[in-house]
């Protein structure tokens, strides 16, 4: 991804909403499995951390982009920013 195309997307992220919090019990596979569910119908998902967990925010984004075989777009503080191309229901048309 280059950095024109992550900057586009940190623009759409702005305007949507978290869909997922992750807590105490950090990173379960239940979290997964519901992140890569979301991947079906979205290409750009926001997922906040919440203050239990005690985790670091970027290897949580890191390893939850490793295992849903998508992109970590942008952490910012407890934020994080997931996009993975949709072949089915593409809405986003990342710039060249």
């Amino acid at each position: 991804m280059t950095s024109k195309q992550r900057a586009y997307l940190k623009g759409l992220a702005m305007n949507i909403e978290p869909i997922f919090q992750i807590g105490k019990s950090s990173l379960t596979p239940e979290v997964t499995e519901a992140v890569r569910e979301a991947f079906n119908t979205r290409e750009l998902i926001k997922i906040t951390v919440l203050k239990n967990c005690l985790d670091d925010t970027n290897a949580i984004a890191h390893a939850l982009a490793e295992r849903t075989r998508s992109q970590v777009v942008q952490v910012i503080g407890k934020k994080i920013v997931l996009y993975k191309e949709s072949k089915d229901h593409k809405k986003i048309e990342l710039p060249k």
